[in-house]
């Protein structure tokens, strides 16, 4: 094996997440939070979603795993569904008052996370890295949206 792959842009943002979600699982689970329902909790906060269609678009996932985390929230009283006013056959998804009230609490842990890890890091740095990360991410987006069959290539 190539040597030189394991210093790869994509190798090493691939550990970088790993180490990433590792801290974060730990950190949320104080709070009764998982990683991966961070993006659902943000989303219903903000107002950014609220059918599980939507929050699957919003989190990058299917709808299979969305529908599963959520039914596990729904267990955990994370989230309520409600009856959409709008659509009858709809629902809505909600926090609960509970999940609201510790939110604060675990994104302040989350933050303080993230300034742990950036620990050396000029404010400048911190923030080019944001940058660089962001364009990445668009042009990965880009790619699998262009190329639906990418793992035939």
């Amino acid at each position: 094996m190539d040597k030189d792959v394991l210093s790869t842009p994509g190798h090493l943002i691939s550990l970088a997440a790993r180490g990433f979600a590792r801290l974060a699982e730990a950190r949320l689970k104080r709070h009764g939070f998982g990683v991966s329902q961070l993006p659902v909790l943000v989303a219903l906060r903000e107002g950014n979603a609220s059918t599980q269609r939507d929050l699957a678009n919003f989190a990058k996932v299917e709808q299979p795993p969305m529908a599963q985390m959520l039914a596990r929230m729904e267990r955990d009283g994370l989230i309520e569904r409600t009856p959409d006013p709008a659509d009858g056959r709809s629902r809505r998804i909600v926090l609960t008052e509970d999940a609201r009230a510790r939110m604060p609490e675990a994104i302040a842990t989350l933050m303080q996370g993230n300034r742990d890890a950036l620990n050396g890091f000029s404010e400048a740095e911190a923030a080019q890295l944001v940058t660089l990360l962001t364009r990445l991410i668009g042009n990965l987006d880009r790619i699998a949206n262009a190329s639906p069959a990418l793992e035939d290539r």
